[in-house]
């Protein structure tokens, strides 16, 4: 039977972070993943491009049912920390929209640096290697059932991810192992995920496929100013897979479409000014399929001329747009979720550390905890950081 100190389960980007700062800390460090690919979600990233953390990256931009739980490893393992670590291997990057930063060239540079992290910590790697079953030995540590033949390590790492884009290899295999040790899982869901309504109530709607512009969305305490977009089913676009982090089922989106205007003061100094017909008017607010569409059961009054329509329709018309409420009918699914929200319960495991309080030895890091960032890289960075706050507690000393 081989032995490690560590046996990290998870070649994605947690998973290969935390072992390559283990191993280059002197311990013995075996990363086993049963998916054939390596570090897949890595290279999808940012079409391609990777963006592997934001700037601003903090705890507020953050969802979990224990908020405080990620404040200290972000703390430690900062998005600066992150740069230092492309900076060291030569690796170009880019700043887009709100802090997000890309690879100049592909992802692949992200999975070629962690590799050779790896390869400089003396890293073993076994891929695609199932794992059978895991058993906590009080003496030795835990002894694994794998297909390439049973292991026996100290500490075992769990940064198996979590269930969305099932077609790179998801699985609930985390959760299981949790589960057998005696964890809570706080309920996976889809998230970061376009919505979808009813076929008939999302009807008058459906021939606006494509369509964009920007809008605030609203729901529970997430709030977001950001692109909207049409689809043939639902909504898409960074303010709807942002706030799909906080809807739930049975509740409706508050939805803006003209933030940080008001359409009502527009549209009563547009009617002082101007005889163009209420549609003309309403589509230079607005894209002008969104403005046919929202006039498609008053075609009488859309083609009156501004000073015909009285304000009181003006102003129900503005409230329309920027007080609009929707009731999804739920999300697409794992297959369109680019993260999974929920997962470990924090709260059974340190801050400081990742490590188990029920089980001494046994960590939690990545996607598979209850830790969901917002779009744009910051659940790259809870990776990184909470990699680096497990790789830390299994070498202290």
């Amino acid at each position: 039977m081989h032995s490690y100190d560590v046996v990290v389960l998870g070649a994605g980007a947690a998973g290969l972070m935390c072992a390559a700062m283990a191993g280059q800390a002197g311990r013995r460090v075996l990363v086993v993943d049963h998916a054939a690919k390596l570090a897949e979600k890595i290279r999808i990233s940012g079409g391609g491009r990777c963006n592997f953390t934001n700037r601003d990256a903090g705890p507020a931009n953050f969802v979990s049912e224990n908020p405080h739980y990620c404040r200290s490893a972000l703390a430690r393992y900062t998005p600066q920390d992150f740069i230092a670590l492309l900076a060291r291997h030569r690796i170009a990057w880019h700043e887009k929209h709100r802090g997000q930063l890309f690879c100049d060239d592909s992802s692949e540079r992200i999975v070629e640096m962690l590799l050779a992290e790896c390869a400089a910590g003396g890293v073993t790697r076994r891929q695609p290697c199932a794992v059978h079953a895991v058993r906590r030995d009080e003496a030795t540590g835990f002894e694994l059932d794998t297909a390439h033949g049973p292991v026996r390590a100290a500490s075992v790492v769990v940064a198996t991810g979590g269930l969305s884009i099932p077609k790179i290899g998801a699985t609930d295999f985390g959760y299981r192992l949790a589960r057998q040790f005696g964890h809570r899982i706080v309920e996976p869901r889809p998230a970061l995920v376009p919505l979808a309504f009813r076929a008939a109530d999302w009807a008058p709607y459906a021939a606006l496929a494509g369509v964009s512009l920007e809008a605030g969305v609203a729901c529970r305490d997430g709030a977001f100013v950001e692109d909207l977009l049409f689809t043939h089913r639902g909504l898409s676009g960074p303010a709807i897979l942002q706030i799909s982090l906080y809807w739930r089922p049975g509740d409706a989106l508050r939805i803006d479409l003209l933030p940080g205007r008001d359409a009502e003061a527009e549209l009563l100094d547009a009617k002082r000014g101007s005889r163009r017909r209420l549609d003309n008017a309403l589509a230079a607010l607005l894209p002008a399929r969104l403005a046919q569409a929202w006039l498609r059961d008053e075609a009488a009054l859309a083609q009156r001329t501004l000073p015909d329509v009285p304000d009181r329709e003006l102003r129900r018309i503005a409230a329309t747009l920027q007080r609009w409420a929707l009731m999804p009918e739920g999300s697409e699914g794992w297959r369109k979720a680019e993260v999974t929200a929920g997962g470990v319960d924090t709260r059974e495991l340190s801050s400081q550390t990742m490590e188990s309080r029920r089980c001494p030895g046994l960590y939690f890091i990545g996607e598979v905890v209850d830790v969901t960032g917002w779009l744009g890289g910051y659940n790259f960075q809870w990776a990184w950081a909470s990699a680096a706050a497990c790789a830390r507690a299994l070498t202290a000393g």
